[in-house]
Parts: C-alpha cells; sequence; structure tokens
C-alpha cells in the first residue's frame, strides 16, 4: 500500500504527534508498505521517508506553542507532494490545526483518514473555526482519536464517529533499556519527561516537591529530560539541592529509555491540555513507578490508580507527600510496576499499526 502521512508540527521540537508519525511511519515500513511523511523542518539530516515542507513558525496552541507551516508556497508543495505521492491512503494528523495537515485535505484525492490528538473540549479556536472545518471534515473517510477525551472534542466540534486507537510506543525499547548506574542516587531516582519552560508541563511543582524531599534525603536524584532554559531551571533549586538535579536537555530516545528505566518514580505533574500521556505508558514499559496529576487523560491512561499514582492537579504539598511515600515503600513500587507491564503491551506498536491498517483497508476497500 502507498501511504502518505502529514504531520503538523515540526520535527525539529520533541512533541507527542512528531513521535507518533515516525514511529507509526517506521512500523509500517517494517510491514513491507511504501511510506512517504510530509511535515515541517528545518533539519536535513532525516530519514529517507520524510519530505520537507518547509520552515516553521511558532504559533501559541492548546496552552502551548506549536511550530506549523502554512501560505501559497507551502501549498504548492503540498500539492506536489501529492501528486507525486499517487497514494493510496492518506493519513493526517490534526487536520484542524492551521497547518499543512489542513492543506493537504484541501488538495486530496484520494481516501483520506484523519488523526485526533487535542482534547481541549472548550477550545475556542475549535469552537470558532468549525463552521469552516465542517465542510472540508466530510472528505475525511476515517476519523481517529488517541483517546476518549480527543474523541469527545471532536464529536462536540467537528462531529462524526471517530474509532479511538490510542498512541503507541515500542514496549521492548523501554522494558529493556540500559540502567545507568551514574544516574542513580543512594536514597532514590526522580525523573521527570517534559519541556521544562512549557507551563503546562508543570516542572516547577516537580522543583519545589522535590527540593522539600531533598532536604532531608541527602542521597536522592533527579532527572530531567527535555528541552527548555536550563539556566532558569537550575535556578529553581537551592544550591544545596541543585548539585543533584541532572538537566539532561532534549536527549536521544535511548537515553530517555534509560533515565525512566533508572529512576525510582517517574512524576508527571501536568497542569492541563493533556489528550492521552504516552510518557506515563513509556514510564510503565521501563518498570519504574508513576506518579502523575489527576488530569483525567491520566487518571484513564493509569486506570484510576491501577498503574500508578495520582497526586491532586497543582497540589504540591500533595505531590512531594505521595513522592515521599512512595520512595519509602518499594513494595508499593513493585506492585504497581508488575501490574503497569502488563498494562503497556496494549499499546505497543506491534498491535496499534495493525489496528490503524486495519482503517486504512477499511477506506480503500470503500473508495475501490
Amino acid at each position: 500500500m502507498r501511504i502518505g502521512i502529514v504531520c503538523p508540527y515540526s520535527l525539529d521540537t520533541p512533541g507527542g504527534v512528531q513521535n507518533h508519525v515516525k514511529d507509526l511511519a517506521e512500523a509500517l515500513l517494517a510491514r513491507g508498505h511504501h511510506v512517504s511523511v510530509l511535515a515541517p523542518t528545518d533539519e536535513t539530516d532525516l530519514p529517507a521517508y520524510v519530505v520537507r515542507a518547509g520552515r516553521a513558525v511558532p504559533v501559541p496552541y492548546n496552552g502551548s506553542v506549536a511550530r506549523v507551516s502554512f501560505g501559497p508556497v507551502v501549498a504548492a508543495r503540498v500539492r506536489r507532494w501529492l501528486k507525486e505521492g499517487d497514494f493510496d491512503v492518506l493519513h493526517l494528523h490534526e487536520p484542524a490545526t492551521p497547518s499543512i495537515s489542513l492543506l493537504a485535505l484541501w488538495a486530496a484525492e484520494c481516501p483520506v483518514v484523519a488523526t485526533f490528538h487535542t482534547s481541549n473540549v472548550r477550545s475556542r479556536a475549535m469552537s470558532a473555526s468549525a463552521a469552516i472545518l465542517r465542510p472540508s471534515m466530510e472528505k475525511v473517510a476515517a476519523r481517529i482519536a488517541v483517546s476518549e477525551l480527543a474523541r469527545e472534542m471532536l464529536v462536540n466540534h467537528v462531529g462524526g464517529e471517530p474509532v479511538v486507537i490510542p498512541n503507541g510506543i515500542y514496549v521492548d525499547a523501554y522494558e529493556r533499556a540500559a540502567q545507568r548506574p551514574d544516574w542513580r542516587g543512594s536514597q532514590g531516582t526522580v525523573a521527570f519527561v517534559g519541556r521544562i519552560d512549557e507551563p503546562r508541563k508543570g516542572f516547577p511543582l516537580a522543583a519545589e516537591a522535590f527540593t522539600r524531599l531533598a532536604r532531608d534525603r541527602p542521597g536522592l536524584r533527579l532527572l530531567v529530560v527535555g528541552g527548555g532554559d536550563t539556566a532558569a531551571a537550575g535556578g529553581l533549586f537551592p544550591p544545596e539541592v541543585r548539585a543533584r538535579v541532572d538537566l539532561l536537555g532534549p536527549v536521544p530516545d535511548a537515553d530517555k529509555a534509560s533515565a525512566l528505566r533508572t529512576a525510582d518514580v517517574y512524576v508527571a505533574p501536568n497542569t492541563g491540555g493533556e489528550s492521552f500521556g504516552i510518557v506515563l505508558i513509556e514510564a510503565m514499559a521501563a518498570g519504574t513507578a508513576v506518579l502523575a496529576s489527576d488530569l483525567p487523560a491520566f487518571a484513564r491512561v493509569l486506570e484510576g490508580g491501577r498503574y500508578g499514582e495520582l497526586f491532586r492537579s497543582e497540589d504540591v504539598d500533595d505531590l512531594a507527600r505521595r513522592l515521599g511515600d512512595l520512595l519509602d515503600d518499594p513494595d508499593r513500587r513493585a506492585t504497581l510496576t508488575a501490574a503497569a507491564r502488563v498494562g503497556a503491551r496494549r499499546y505497543d506498536w506491534s498491535s496499534v499499526a495493525d489496528r490503524i491498517l486495519q482503517v486504512y483497508e477499511t477506506v480503500t476497500e470503500a473508495d475501490r
């Protein structure tokens, strides 16, 4: 099958949608399909399956900053890519975003599948653009939502009956990742993954909770994976604690997996704007106990506490207390991680890619 996939966000910046698109492309290629991914990027060292759509422009969106591409020059590139690709199916991600996914939807002549990742059910932007989007969305033969929350947003703003297929990960890559003794703390290791200067990721909450615990635990260590202003992040810690904080920056996937595999507890203090929480699944696969804010998306992934513990969102007192309890209770951590490793298997690309392929086959058969 000839498959075209469009990622609306720049591949230069790590993100859930970008990672999903790249992993899906590689899973489909491994099954023998022809795959081409169109995405904004300034990079030149790209996988062979990626086609550059142009440079990205930062736009505030969903409590974050999305790096997207649009305009007449980009639209011409999209049309050329579609013509040269001659795809059996076109898979668009976040087509409601004003980027190349929407441009590709307007220009598409083959069957179209769309995946929606966003879960902001009160999105003003989506409400304002619904009248414009609805006629365009009639071209979409099948709709996928990565979570029940994303499905709810899609139904409320755009309509339709999407199927829920979650984001995927390569579970073995996390389960078999190498532990790093040089990253271990004698009294435990905590990990945080996410952009440290993106407010909704909640890094200041993690920093404050860690500082409170570290004052009485000289052997406690914090691993921080993600881009952002490391100097400003380091300033959140007093000098006696800062020495035990490793600001690793935006590391390769293998190092991220090792950080999660090494940690005793992964903390996800996100404050909102999450539709799924793929990094929770990554931590679960790595065998790391998860402590996450009680956002609806996170509560669903953790099945209300079966696969990890939840604390009251934005409540640093509750976060610090529950983190300390988990660090002091290896039996509780072992119970959580044993269940979570089994639960993570349902998100492996070996099954997620097959479910997406079934959608492709349905729309191409209907088109024929």
